[in-house]
């Protein structure tokens, strides 16, 4: 069996395997990257809709709020106008909710590749220790 400082193998088919496989981890850490980044896109698009559902909800909230406003002084009592008045505060109290909803699906945390990085840093890492002061390994 020989030693570490002897191989049966040419030096030349040594580094044309560590090639190869380099080019082959290099593509399966992209093809990781980019499932990580299309899954943070995915939740941030879903983070968008509810903030436009949101606005949305907001917007109908604040014209039934006026409307209710209007009602109450024109009646001055406890008639339809403190019903719409509860309706109101009840979209704007749910637009509130898909606007925090969608405002917690827009952090960033999704957005970068995280664990692809840490898989580069990693092989990275295996490389460089591979590769010695005397040469190159057989890793």
């Amino acid at each position: 069996m020989p030693g570490p400082a002897e191989s049966t193998e040419p030096t030349g088919t040594l580094l044309s395997d560590v090639v190869t496989g380099l080019g082959r981890l290099v593509k399966g850490e992209l093809m990781l990257a980019r499932a990580e980044a299309g899954a943070g896109l995915r939740m941030a698009v879903g983070g968008l809709v509810k903030i436009v559902l949101a606005a949305i909800l907001a917007l109908v909230g604040l014209n039934v709020l006026a409307g209710a406003a209007v009602a109450a002084l024109a009646e001055a009592g406890l008639g339809a106008g403190w019903a719409a008045l509860i309706v109101g505060l009840a979209l704007c109290v749910l637009a509130l909710v898909l606007a925090l909803a969608g405002r917690a699906a827009l952090r960033l945390r999704g957005l970068w590749p995280d664990r692809a990085l840490r898989g580069v840093r990693r092989d990275a890492e295996a490389v460089r220790a591979a590769i010695s002061e005397e040469g190159v390994r057989h890793v």
